[in-house]
């Protein structure tokens, strides 16, 4: 019997911005980040992504600013980190109209915006792109985003996810449930576009949101846009079991990998879902060149650019690691310094040391995820990860824009292929639900939570939420 080879999946990670994730490295020769506000920029972006036979374009976002290190937001105007930045999903209309087959990943926070007018956003880019978009929910980190929208602080994190699971619950009902597949009958002679019948409100009322409805965009081919979401947390967790089809998973070892992936199956099975029904995709860093020394050069030079000060911004550090003694630990600096350890610790321990947190920074933080060399031992090292690790993508971290991806496609794509690992062509008018799962499945499954509503029974049937034990009040 013969066994297929799991194929890569592969994102182009992206950000409407000038420094993404890889900070300072705007600053070298040949970089393109500074086009980020050009229109010919992104038909680059999508032209190459497409040549390189990607799944698709992913786009990051936030809606605050990066302002707790140093001087606030000074720090991160002047490192160009993730400010300026445009809304990712303007940018997909004009990709999609020079590409056929490549997918959009788009973020957006479903704490600060109202449902009805996001769902009509989503469904417009689902019906012109034909079926190419996800959406990778978040719920918005940053205490400068809740200023920017009225509030004096950041919401509690696990009341965010509250609100987001009703969100999502009013968007399913108005993706899934509002209008038939047949309602669009444009019949010229009847004179009858749209069948009144079969199209209805959802008469949403719920803790945080009241929507009429109907919706105001007939169905596109996916219906609901491919579900991606991060997740590290228990409420995160919970809610990607429910919800999420990719899930952006990470580990510094194989097996805190794998137990990753194992947890967040088995909640989806006790949602009903089978284990097979999430994609779980990891951020790589992948330098390559013909030969290991050259890769190697390229890494080097591509240091000679990086931003301590920049990823201590992105950090939201609490204390500048730089004017601190290289062999104390961490968590001793911060507790003189009277700081507590908070976001600090999303990349570092209290018991690491400041010189060794500071080597992270400046080696990329390379992680798990992270291979330089040829196109043989990224190919070697990528099947690792497929097949020991057992992961079904990657999100492609962008170190030097075009070369990142260039490299990429011209000398790691051909080896995958030649492996068996990597699709030779994309599938004729495939949706990116299909592309991920399998032709033929461009809605949500049947077992999926938010499929219930295509019976209008369900509409009006109260939906038990998902933190049942949740306490603060409509108003907040």
């Amino acid at each position: 019997m013969t066994i297929t080879p799991k194929q890569l999946h592969v994102n182009l990670f992206e950000m409407a911005c000038v420094s993404h994730i890889v900070h300072g490295m705007w600053r070298a020769p040949g970089n393109s980040r500074h086009r980020y506000g050009e229109l010919s920029y992104w038909l680059e972006v999508a032209r190459l992504a497409e040549e390189g036979l990607f799944d698709a374009v992913f786009l990051a976002d936030v809606i605050g600013t990066y302002d707790r290190f140093g001087d606030g937001t000074a720090a991160a105007l002047r490192e160009g980190l993730q400010i300026p930045n445009l809304d990712p999903l303007m940018l997909v209309p004009a990709m999609a109209a020079v590409t056929q087959n490549l997918g959009f990943g788009v973020t957006f926070s479903t704490t600060y915006e109202p449902p009805f007018a996001f769902a009509r956003r989503m469904a417009t880019l689902d019906l012109l792109t034909q079926g190419r978009v996800g959406w990778n929910i978040v719920t918005s980190y940053l205490p400068s985003a809740a200023r920017n929208f009225g509030l004096e602080d950041e919401i509690p994190h696990d009341q965010r996810y509250a609100i987001a699971d009703e969100y999502i619950d009013v968007l399913y009902k108005l993706w899934e449930g509002s209008w038939d597949d047949d309602a669009v009958v444009n019949n010229a002679a009847a004179g009858v576009f749209t069948n009144p019948d079969a199209v209805r409100p959802i008469n949403h009322d719920g803790r945080h949101f009241r929507v009429a409805g109907p919706h105001l965009v007939a169905p596109g081919r996916q219906r609901t846009p491919v579900l991606f979401q991060a997740t590290g947390s228990p409420a995160g967790l919970e809610f990607a079991a429910r919800h999420a089809e990719v899930v952006f998973i990470g580990g510094n070892t194989t097996q805190a990998v794998r137990d990753n992936i194992a947890r967040t199956r088995e909640r989806a099975r006790a949602h009903g879902r089978n284990g097979d029904d999430i994609r779980f995709i990891v951020m790589a860093g992948i330098i390559a060149d013909t030969t290991q020394e050259l890769a190697e050069k390229k890494l080097e030079k591509y240091r000679q650019y990086y931003s301590v000060e920049g990823a201590l911004v992105h950090a939201q550090a609490e204390i500048d690691l730089r004017r601190h003694d290289p062999d104390a630990r961490i968590g001793d600096v911060l507790k003189r310094e009277g700081v507590p350890f908070g976001n600090m610790g999303r990349r570092f321990h209290p018991d690491q040391t400041v010189g060794s947190a500071l080597r992270q920074i400046a080696s990329f933080d390379e992680g798990r995820f992270f291979v330089v060399g040829t196109p043989g031992r990224i190919a070697d090292e990528i099947e690792r990860w497929l097949d020991i690790d057992g992961i079904d993508g990657i999100n492609l971290r962008q170190y030097h824009t075009f070369e990142t991806a260039r490299d990429f496609i011209d000398l790691v794509v051909p080896e995958l292929q030649r492996r068996g690992r990597y699709r030779t062509a994309y599938a004729p008018g495939e949706t990116l639900r299909e592309r991920l799962f399998e032709p033929g499945r461009a809605h949500l499954p049947e077992r999926h939570f938010g499929s219930r509503y295509r019976n209008p029974a369900a509409l009006h049937a109260p939906a038990e939420p998902l933190f049942p034990t949740e306490t603060f009040s409509k108003a907040s």
